[in-house]
Protein backbone atom coordinates (compact mmCIF):
# COMPACT_ATOMS: atom_id res chain seq x y z
CA UNK A 1 0.00 0.00 0.00
CA UNK A 2 1.44 3.32 -0.82
CA UNK A 3 1.34 5.87 2.06
CA UNK A 4 -0.64 9.09 0.50
CA UNK A 5 0.60 12.39 1.02
CA UNK A 6 -1.69 15.84 1.37
CA UNK A 7 -1.43 18.60 -1.60
CA UNK A 8 -0.47 20.99 1.55
CA UNK A 9 0.74 20.93 5.04
CA UNK A 10 0.12 23.49 7.56
CA UNK A 11 2.28 21.28 10.10
CA UNK A 12 3.13 21.85 14.28
CA UNK A 13 6.44 20.18 15.25
CA UNK A 14 5.95 16.60 17.30
CA UNK A 15 9.15 15.44 18.19
CA UNK A 16 12.30 17.88 18.18
CA UNK A 17 15.85 16.23 17.19
CA UNK A 18 18.53 18.95 16.59
CA UNK A 19 17.80 21.08 13.80
CA UNK A 20 15.37 18.58 12.36
CA UNK A 21 11.82 18.50 12.92
CA UNK A 22 8.93 15.51 12.59
CA UNK A 23 5.40 16.29 11.23
CA UNK A 24 3.21 13.18 11.83
CA UNK A 25 1.84 12.35 8.18
CA UNK A 26 -1.16 9.94 7.29
CA UNK A 27 -0.17 7.28 5.60
CA UNK A 28 -1.24 4.06 4.48
CA UNK A 29 -2.02 0.80 6.78
CA UNK A 30 -1.89 3.13 9.71
CA UNK A 31 1.71 3.89 9.67
CA UNK A 32 2.83 7.63 10.25
CA UNK A 33 5.28 9.61 8.53
CA UNK A 34 7.20 12.51 9.43
CA UNK A 35 8.74 15.22 7.08
CA UNK A 36 12.43 16.13 8.24
CA UNK A 37 13.43 19.40 7.16
CA UNK A 38 16.25 21.71 8.47
CA UNK A 39 14.52 25.74 8.43
CA UNK A 40 11.47 27.27 9.06
CA UNK A 41 8.38 25.57 8.83
CA UNK A 42 7.19 25.60 5.20
CA UNK A 43 3.82 24.57 3.10
CA UNK A 44 4.64 21.77 1.07
CA UNK A 45 2.75 21.93 -2.51
CA UNK A 46 2.15 19.07 -5.27
CA UNK A 47 0.91 15.39 -4.43
CA UNK A 48 3.06 12.24 -4.69
CA UNK A 49 2.70 8.98 -2.95
CA UNK A 50 5.64 6.52 -1.56
CA UNK A 51 5.66 2.73 -0.37
CA UNK A 52 7.18 3.63 3.63
CA UNK A 53 6.90 -0.39 4.38
CA UNK A 54 9.85 -0.83 1.17
CA UNK A 55 11.55 2.92 1.98
CA UNK A 56 13.31 3.97 4.91
CA UNK A 57 13.16 7.30 3.37
CA UNK A 58 11.50 8.95 0.78
CA UNK A 59 12.40 12.93 -0.89
CA UNK A 60 9.28 14.52 -2.04
CA UNK A 61 9.51 18.19 -2.83
CA UNK A 62 13.21 18.52 -1.55
CA UNK A 63 12.44 17.29 1.95
CA UNK A 64 12.86 13.90 3.14
CA UNK A 65 10.22 11.97 4.54
CA UNK A 66 10.57 8.36 6.63
CA UNK A 67 8.36 6.14 8.58
CA UNK A 68 8.13 7.53 12.25
CA UNK A 69 9.25 4.86 14.98
CA UNK A 70 7.26 1.69 16.00
CA UNK A 71 7.18 2.66 19.59
CA UNK A 72 5.67 6.67 18.88
CA UNK A 73 2.97 4.81 16.32
CA UNK A 74 1.27 2.64 19.22
CA UNK A 75 1.81 4.67 21.34
CA UNK A 76 -0.20 7.21 19.74
CA UNK A 77 -2.79 4.05 18.44
CA UNK A 78 -3.56 3.12 22.00
CA UNK A 79 -4.06 6.70 23.43
CA UNK A 80 -6.58 7.58 20.25
CA UNK A 81 -8.44 4.05 21.34
CA UNK A 82 -8.49 4.89 24.82
CA UNK A 83 -10.28 7.74 24.10
CA UNK A 84 -12.89 5.94 22.27
CA UNK A 85 -13.60 3.83 25.17
CA UNK A 86 -16.97 4.66 27.55
CA UNK A 87 -16.36 4.58 31.09
CA UNK A 88 -19.79 3.08 32.66
CA UNK A 89 -18.46 3.26 35.69
CA UNK A 90 -17.99 7.13 36.10
CA UNK A 91 -21.29 8.74 38.07
CA UNK A 92 -23.73 10.62 35.82
CA UNK A 93 -23.00 14.21 35.08
CA UNK A 94 -25.49 16.41 37.11
CA UNK A 95 -28.53 18.34 35.18
CA UNK A 96 -27.79 21.68 34.93
CA UNK A 97 -29.55 24.38 37.14
CA UNK A 98 -32.37 26.04 36.34
CA UNK A 99 -31.90 28.77 39.20
CA UNK A 100 -30.48 31.22 36.09
CA UNK A 101 -33.27 30.94 34.16
CA UNK A 102 -35.73 32.23 37.14
CA UNK A 103 -33.64 34.79 38.15
CA UNK A 104 -33.89 36.65 35.07
CA UNK A 105 -37.21 35.60 34.31
CA UNK A 106 -37.94 37.32 37.86
CA UNK A 107 -36.20 40.63 36.52
CA UNK A 108 -37.96 40.53 33.21
CA UNK A 109 -41.32 40.67 35.11
CA UNK A 110 -40.00 43.44 37.78
CA UNK A 111 -38.80 45.69 34.74
CA UNK A 112 -41.77 45.25 33.20
CA UNK A 113 -44.15 46.41 36.14
CA UNK A 114 -41.89 49.22 36.56
CA UNK A 115 -41.99 50.03 32.76
CA UNK A 116 -45.65 50.21 33.55
CA UNK A 117 -46.10 52.14 36.83
CA UNK A 118 -44.32 54.70 35.14
CA UNK A 119 -46.62 55.06 32.63
CA UNK A 120 -49.45 54.75 34.12
CA UNK A 121 -48.14 57.87 36.40
CA UNK A 122 -46.30 60.22 33.85
CA UNK A 123 -47.28 58.72 30.03
CA UNK A 124 -51.07 58.20 30.34
CA UNK A 125 -53.09 61.22 29.31
CA UNK A 126 -50.37 63.60 29.37
CA UNK A 127 -51.91 66.96 29.40
CA UNK A 128 -49.90 69.93 26.64
CA UNK A 129 -49.95 73.19 28.24
CA UNK A 130 -51.65 75.04 25.78
CA UNK A 131 -53.41 79.50 25.85
CA UNK A 132 -57.02 79.71 24.46
CA UNK A 133 -59.22 82.76 23.92
CA UNK A 134 -62.98 82.60 23.31
CA UNK A 135 -64.82 83.39 19.94
CA UNK A 136 -67.29 86.12 19.82
CA UNK A 137 -70.66 87.15 17.59
CA UNK A 138 -70.90 89.38 14.69
CA UNK A 139 -73.88 91.07 14.84
CA UNK A 140 -74.57 93.28 11.68
CA UNK A 141 -76.65 95.60 13.82
CA UNK A 142 -74.37 95.99 16.89
CA UNK A 143 -70.41 95.27 15.61
CA UNK A 144 -68.99 96.97 12.59
CA UNK A 145 -66.99 95.25 10.24
CA UNK A 146 -63.19 96.37 9.85
CA UNK A 147 -63.00 97.48 6.04
CA UNK A 148 -58.86 99.30 6.45
CA UNK A 149 -56.30 98.39 8.70
CA UNK A 150 -53.95 101.05 9.21
CA UNK A 151 -50.90 102.02 11.54
CA UNK A 152 -50.17 105.21 13.39
CA UNK A 153 -48.84 107.49 16.82
CA UNK A 154 -50.38 109.28 18.80
CA UNK A 155 -49.55 112.89 18.59
CA UNK A 156 -50.29 116.04 20.15
CA UNK A 157 -51.87 118.91 18.39
CA UNK A 158 -50.70 121.56 20.95
CA UNK A 159 -47.50 121.00 21.76
CA UNK A 160 -44.55 123.62 22.47
CA UNK A 161 -41.28 124.03 23.30
CA UNK A 162 -41.15 127.44 25.92
CA UNK A 163 -38.54 129.99 25.81
CA UNK A 164 -37.48 132.98 27.13
CA UNK A 165 -37.87 136.30 24.50
CA UNK A 166 -34.60 137.29 25.49
CA UNK A 167 -31.16 136.02 26.08
CA UNK A 168 -30.01 135.67 29.41
CA UNK A 169 -28.91 133.20 32.16
CA UNK A 170 -30.93 131.11 33.83
CA UNK A 171 -31.84 131.87 37.34
CA UNK A 172 -34.08 129.23 38.35
CA UNK A 173 -35.75 126.32 36.79
CA UNK A 174 -39.00 125.50 38.40
CA UNK A 175 -40.43 122.90 36.45
CA UNK A 176 -40.06 118.79 36.16
CA UNK A 177 -40.93 116.12 33.57
CA UNK A 178 -44.36 115.05 34.16
CA UNK A 179 -45.43 118.17 36.05
CA UNK A 180 -48.32 119.64 35.25
CA UNK A 181 -48.76 123.27 34.39
CA UNK A 182 -51.37 125.83 34.82
CA UNK A 183 -51.77 128.81 31.80
CA UNK A 184 -49.01 131.63 32.73
CA UNK A 185 -47.58 129.30 35.63
CA UNK A 186 -43.57 130.46 36.33
CA UNK A 187 -41.40 128.56 34.29
CA UNK A 188 -38.31 129.78 35.24
CA UNK A 189 -36.33 133.00 35.70
CA UNK A 190 -33.59 134.53 34.24
CA UNK A 191 -31.11 136.76 35.53
CA UNK A 192 -32.74 140.16 35.83
CA UNK A 193 -29.69 142.55 36.40
CA UNK A 194 -29.12 144.07 32.95
CA UNK A 195 -33.05 144.40 32.40
CA UNK A 196 -33.21 146.31 35.73
CA UNK A 197 -30.51 148.64 34.98
CA UNK A 198 -32.21 149.58 32.07
CA UNK A 199 -35.43 150.09 33.68
CA UNK A 200 -33.77 152.70 36.38
CA UNK A 201 -31.90 154.62 33.28
CA UNK A 202 -34.93 155.23 31.57
CA UNK A 203 -37.24 156.15 34.86
CA UNK A 204 -34.37 158.55 35.15
CA UNK A 205 -35.35 159.67 31.84
CA UNK A 206 -38.90 160.24 32.31
CA UNK A 207 -38.23 162.26 35.70
CA UNK A 208 -35.80 164.53 33.54
CA UNK A 209 -38.29 165.17 31.00
CA UNK A 210 -40.82 165.89 33.43
CA UNK A 211 -38.41 168.28 35.14
CA UNK A 212 -37.81 170.35 31.94
CA UNK A 213 -41.70 170.55 31.28
CA UNK A 214 -41.93 172.35 34.58
CA UNK A 215 -39.19 174.68 33.17
CA UNK A 216 -40.72 175.37 30.02
CA UNK A 217 -44.26 175.78 31.39
CA UNK A 218 -42.85 178.73 33.54
CA UNK A 219 -40.95 180.17 31.18
CA UNK A 220 -44.05 180.45 29.01
CA UNK A 221 -46.40 182.30 32.18
CA UNK A 222 -44.05 184.73 32.16
CA UNK A 223 -44.02 185.07 28.29
CA UNK A 224 -47.66 185.36 27.90
CA UNK A 225 -47.94 187.91 30.43
CA UNK A 226 -45.08 189.91 28.79
CA UNK A 227 -46.83 189.65 25.88
CA UNK A 228 -50.46 190.44 27.07
CA UNK A 229 -48.67 193.73 28.87
CA UNK A 230 -47.00 194.77 25.57
CA UNK A 231 -49.87 194.58 23.55
CA UNK A 232 -52.03 197.09 26.05
CA UNK A 233 -49.33 199.50 26.19
CA UNK A 234 -49.09 199.24 22.28
CA UNK A 235 -52.40 200.60 22.01
CA UNK A 236 -51.16 203.65 24.20
CA UNK A 237 -48.35 203.92 22.20
CA UNK A 238 -45.97 203.88 25.13
CA UNK A 239 -43.86 201.38 23.90
CA UNK A 240 -42.81 200.52 20.10
CA UNK A 241 -44.17 197.76 18.14
CA UNK A 242 -41.01 195.72 17.98
CA UNK A 243 -40.78 194.54 21.53
CA UNK A 244 -44.67 193.85 21.38
CA UNK A 245 -43.80 191.42 18.42
CA UNK A 246 -40.90 189.79 20.65
CA UNK A 247 -42.82 189.49 23.23
CA UNK A 248 -45.50 187.36 20.82
CA UNK A 249 -42.24 185.60 19.46
CA UNK A 250 -40.67 184.45 23.03
CA UNK A 251 -44.51 183.50 23.90
CA UNK A 252 -45.01 181.12 20.61
CA UNK A 253 -41.24 179.80 21.04
CA UNK A 254 -41.97 178.60 25.04
CA UNK A 255 -45.43 177.17 23.66
CA UNK A 256 -43.84 174.79 21.21
CA UNK A 257 -40.92 174.42 23.79
CA UNK A 258 -43.94 173.12 25.88
CA UNK A 259 -45.21 170.39 23.28
CA UNK A 260 -41.52 169.40 22.86
CA UNK A 261 -41.28 168.27 26.41
CA UNK A 262 -44.23 167.24 26.64
CA UNK A 263 -43.51 164.90 24.20
CA UNK A 264 -40.31 164.02 25.16
CA UNK A 265 -41.97 162.78 28.61
CA UNK A 266 -44.32 160.53 26.52
CA UNK A 267 -41.32 158.96 24.84
CA UNK A 268 -39.23 158.78 28.39
CA UNK A 269 -42.73 156.77 29.63
CA UNK A 270 -42.71 154.84 26.72
CA UNK A 271 -39.27 153.06 27.25
CA UNK A 272 -39.93 152.93 30.63
CA UNK A 273 -42.67 150.45 29.90
CA UNK A 274 -40.64 148.74 27.02
CA UNK A 275 -38.14 148.33 30.22
CA UNK A 276 -40.79 147.03 32.36
CA UNK A 277 -41.48 144.41 29.99
CA UNK A 278 -37.83 143.36 29.44
CA UNK A 279 -37.90 142.77 33.24
CA UNK A 280 -41.07 140.99 32.35
CA UNK A 281 -39.68 138.73 29.99
CA UNK A 282 -36.76 137.08 32.37
CA UNK A 283 -39.63 135.44 33.57
CA UNK A 284 -40.87 132.35 31.73
CA UNK A 285 -44.40 131.58 31.51
CA UNK A 286 -46.47 128.58 29.88
CA UNK A 287 -47.96 129.40 27.57
CA UNK A 288 -51.35 126.97 28.19
CA UNK A 289 -52.22 124.43 30.62
CA UNK A 290 -50.31 120.93 30.09
CA UNK A 291 -48.05 118.68 31.08
CA UNK A 292 -44.32 118.88 30.83
CA UNK A 293 -42.63 116.24 28.61
CA UNK A 294 -39.34 117.38 28.44
CA UNK A 295 -37.17 119.84 30.92
CA UNK A 296 -34.24 121.33 28.47
CA UNK A 297 -32.20 123.85 30.61
CA UNK A 298 -30.41 123.76 34.07
CA UNK A 299 -29.57 127.33 36.04
CA UNK A 300 -26.59 128.78 35.37
CA UNK A 301 -26.85 127.87 31.32
CA UNK A 302 -27.47 131.09 29.11
CA UNK A 303 -30.46 130.87 26.82
CA UNK A 304 -31.89 132.48 23.72
CA UNK A 305 -35.00 132.32 21.64
CA UNK A 306 -32.12 132.01 18.49
CA UNK A 307 -29.78 129.39 18.01
CA UNK A 308 -26.84 131.79 17.82
CA UNK A 309 -24.80 130.58 20.65
CA UNK A 310 -23.95 127.28 19.20
CA UNK A 311 -23.92 123.97 21.28
CA UNK A 312 -23.20 126.28 24.75
CA UNK A 313 -26.86 127.94 24.25
CA UNK A 314 -30.19 126.54 24.94
CA UNK A 315 -32.99 127.48 22.82
CA UNK A 316 -35.88 126.29 25.35
CA UNK A 317 -36.77 125.94 29.16
CA UNK A 318 -39.34 122.85 28.46
CA UNK A 319 -41.96 121.26 26.55
CA UNK A 320 -45.47 120.74 27.46
CA UNK A 321 -48.00 119.24 25.75
CA UNK A 322 -51.83 119.47 25.89
CA UNK A 323 -53.59 115.93 26.53
CA UNK A 324 -57.04 117.08 25.51
CA UNK A 325 -55.64 117.52 21.82
CA UNK A 326 -54.15 114.01 21.35
CA UNK A 327 -55.50 112.51 18.36
CA UNK A 328 -53.93 109.67 16.13
CA UNK A 329 -51.97 109.96 12.60
CA UNK A 330 -52.13 107.44 10.57
CA UNK A 331 -50.83 106.89 7.12
CA UNK A 332 -52.74 104.90 4.31
CA UNK A 333 -52.00 103.43 1.18
CA UNK A 334 -52.72 105.47 -2.09
CA UNK A 335 -54.27 102.47 -3.70
CA UNK A 336 -56.70 102.10 -0.09
CA UNK A 337 -57.33 105.65 0.77
CA UNK A 338 -60.96 105.18 -1.37
CA UNK A 339 -62.33 103.22 1.74
CA UNK A 340 -61.66 106.35 4.16
CA UNK A 341 -64.38 109.12 4.80
CA UNK A 342 -64.49 111.66 7.08
CA UNK A 343 -66.48 111.30 10.05
CA UNK A 344 -65.89 107.43 9.23
CA UNK A 345 -65.86 105.21 12.86
CA UNK A 346 -62.88 103.76 13.64
CA UNK A 347 -61.49 101.70 16.48
CA UNK A 348 -57.78 102.43 17.68
CA UNK A 349 -56.00 99.72 19.58
CA UNK A 350 -52.52 100.91 21.61
CA UNK A 351 -49.87 98.67 21.25
CA UNK A 352 -49.56 99.07 24.84
CA UNK A 353 -52.97 98.11 25.89
CA UNK A 354 -54.04 95.34 22.99
CA UNK A 355 -57.38 94.33 24.94
CA UNK A 356 -58.30 97.93 25.14
CA UNK A 357 -60.53 99.10 22.30
CA UNK A 358 -60.75 102.96 22.02
CA UNK A 359 -63.99 104.33 20.02
CA UNK A 360 -62.92 107.54 17.51
CA UNK A 361 -63.43 108.95 14.06
CA UNK A 362 -61.79 110.19 11.07
CA UNK A 363 -61.30 114.31 11.33
CA UNK A 364 -60.23 114.76 8.05
CA UNK A 365 -57.87 113.55 5.05
CA UNK A 366 -55.02 115.79 4.29
CA UNK A 367 -54.95 116.58 0.80
CA UNK A 368 -51.69 115.61 -0.17
CA UNK A 369 -49.63 112.73 -0.39
CA UNK A 370 -46.51 111.41 0.20
CA UNK A 371 -44.35 110.33 -3.11
CA UNK A 372 -41.42 108.67 -0.79
CA UNK A 373 -44.07 106.38 1.06
CA UNK A 374 -46.95 106.21 -1.23
CA UNK A 375 -49.18 107.11 1.28
CA UNK A 376 -51.88 109.44 2.40
CA UNK A 377 -52.13 111.35 6.06
CA UNK A 378 -55.33 111.08 8.09
CA UNK A 379 -56.00 112.42 11.42
CA UNK A 380 -58.28 110.39 13.50
CA UNK A 381 -59.88 111.33 17.14
CA UNK A 382 -60.48 109.34 19.97
CA UNK A 383 -63.85 109.46 22.08
CA UNK A 384 -61.94 108.47 24.97
CA UNK A 385 -59.15 111.07 27.19
CA UNK A 386 -57.33 109.00 29.55
CA UNK A 387 -54.15 109.46 31.42
CA UNK A 388 -53.18 106.70 29.95
CA UNK A 389 -53.03 107.85 25.95
CA UNK A 390 -49.51 109.58 25.71
CA UNK A 391 -47.88 111.36 22.88
CA UNK A 392 -45.74 109.11 20.33
CA UNK A 393 -47.66 105.46 21.37
CA UNK A 394 -47.87 103.83 18.34
CA UNK A 395 -51.47 102.64 17.40
CA UNK A 396 -53.14 100.03 15.15
CA UNK A 397 -56.49 101.48 13.53
CA UNK A 398 -59.48 99.80 11.76
CA UNK A 399 -61.37 101.76 9.83
CA UNK A 400 -65.03 100.20 10.43
CA UNK A 401 -68.26 100.48 8.36
CA UNK A 402 -71.30 102.87 8.95
CA UNK A 403 -73.70 101.38 11.50
CA UNK A 404 -77.00 100.30 9.76
CA UNK A 405 -80.15 101.85 10.67
CA UNK A 406 -81.70 100.81 14.15
CA UNK A 407 -85.19 99.07 11.91
CA UNK A 408 -82.64 97.19 9.47
CA UNK A 409 -82.43 93.59 10.01
CA UNK A 410 -79.96 91.89 11.74
CA UNK A 411 -78.33 88.80 10.28
CA UNK A 412 -75.90 86.34 12.26
CA UNK A 413 -72.46 86.83 10.03
CA UNK A 414 -70.70 83.93 12.36
CA UNK A 415 -68.25 84.29 15.00
CA UNK A 416 -64.64 86.40 15.33
CA UNK A 417 -61.73 84.40 16.52
CA UNK A 418 -58.31 84.93 16.44
CA UNK A 419 -56.42 84.17 13.58
CA UNK A 420 -53.68 82.84 15.67
CA UNK A 421 -56.02 80.12 16.53
CA UNK A 422 -56.83 78.91 12.57
CA UNK A 423 -53.91 76.25 11.41
CA UNK A 424 -53.90 74.09 8.05
CA UNK A 425 -54.33 70.38 8.28
CA UNK A 426 -53.96 68.93 4.72
CA UNK A 427 -56.11 71.20 2.99
CA UNK A 428 -58.40 72.32 5.45
CA UNK A 429 -58.11 75.30 8.21
CA UNK A 430 -58.92 73.89 10.96
CA UNK A 431 -59.76 75.01 14.68
CA UNK A 432 -59.07 73.42 18.18
CA UNK A 433 -61.62 73.61 20.54
CA UNK A 434 -61.52 72.72 24.05
CA UNK A 435 -64.17 71.19 25.31
CA UNK A 436 -65.29 70.93 29.43
CA UNK A 437 -63.29 67.94 30.19
CA UNK A 438 -60.01 69.48 29.24
CA UNK A 439 -60.13 67.82 25.65
CA UNK A 440 -59.68 68.93 22.66
CA UNK A 441 -62.30 68.92 19.15
CA UNK A 442 -60.50 69.17 15.88
CA UNK A 443 -62.76 71.37 13.96
CA UNK A 444 -62.94 72.41 10.07
CA UNK A 445 -63.92 76.11 9.52
CA UNK A 446 -65.16 78.54 6.67
CA UNK A 447 -63.35 81.71 7.11
CA UNK A 448 -64.77 84.85 6.51
CA UNK A 449 -62.76 88.09 5.84
CA UNK A 450 -60.23 89.75 8.05
CA UNK A 451 -60.63 91.58 10.99
CA UNK A 452 -57.88 93.05 12.16
CA UNK A 453 -56.00 90.72 13.87
CA UNK A 454 -58.91 88.27 13.85
CA UNK A 455 -60.93 86.30 11.48
CA UNK A 456 -64.55 85.69 10.39
CA UNK A 457 -65.44 82.17 10.55
CA UNK A 458 -68.71 81.73 9.11
CA UNK A 459 -68.93 77.46 9.42
CA UNK A 460 -67.59 75.50 12.22
CA UNK A 461 -67.36 77.44 15.37
CA UNK A 462 -69.99 79.02 18.13
CA UNK A 463 -69.97 82.23 19.61
CA UNK A 464 -68.18 81.58 23.37
CA UNK A 465 -66.00 78.36 22.61
CA UNK A 466 -62.64 78.51 23.61
CA UNK A 467 -59.99 77.96 21.14
CA UNK A 468 -56.24 76.88 21.20
CA UNK A 469 -53.93 79.58 19.99
CA UNK A 470 -51.16 78.32 18.07
CA UNK A 471 -51.75 75.22 18.14
CA UNK A 472 -48.55 72.89 17.23
CA UNK A 473 -48.21 69.98 15.17
CA UNK A 474 -48.31 67.86 17.85
CA UNK A 475 -52.12 68.63 19.32
CA UNK A 476 -54.28 65.93 17.63
CA UNK A 477 -58.27 65.79 18.13
CA UNK A 478 -58.98 64.07 21.33
CA UNK A 479 -55.85 65.00 23.29
CA UNK A 480 -55.71 66.24 26.85
CA UNK A 481 -54.87 70.06 27.66
CA UNK A 482 -53.91 72.73 30.60
CA UNK A 483 -54.51 76.33 30.35
CA UNK A 484 -51.90 78.20 30.89
CA UNK A 485 -52.06 80.17 34.12
CA UNK A 486 -52.91 76.66 35.22
CA UNK A 487 -49.86 75.07 34.93
CA UNK A 488 -48.36 78.27 36.09
CA UNK A 489 -49.63 77.76 39.48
Amino acid sequence: MLGVVAHAWQCQPSVEAGDSCHWPVAAAEGKLATVAFRSNPFLATGTAESDFRQLGSVTLAGHTLRPAPSGYLMNTSAELLKELRIDRKAPPAPPPSRRGLWTGLAIAVVVALLLAAGWFLFGRDKAIEVSTAPTAAINAGTTSASVLDASGYVVARRMATVSSKITGRVKEVLIEEGQRVESGQVMARLDPVDADAQRRLYTSQLYASRSQVNGVQAQLREAEANATRLGSLVKQQLVSKSQYDQAIAQRDSLRAQLVSSQRNVQVAQDQLSIAGDQVDNTIVRAPFAGVVIAKAAQPGEIVSPLSAGGGFTRTGIGTIVDMDSLEVEVEVGEQFIGRVQPKMPIEATLNAYQDWKIPGEVIAIIPTADRSKATVKVRVALDVKDPRIVPDMGVKVSFLEAAKPAGAEKKNEGVRAPAMAIVSRGEADVVFVVGDDDTVEQRSVKLGREMGEDRQVLQGLSAGESVVLNPTEALKDGMKVKMAEDAAE
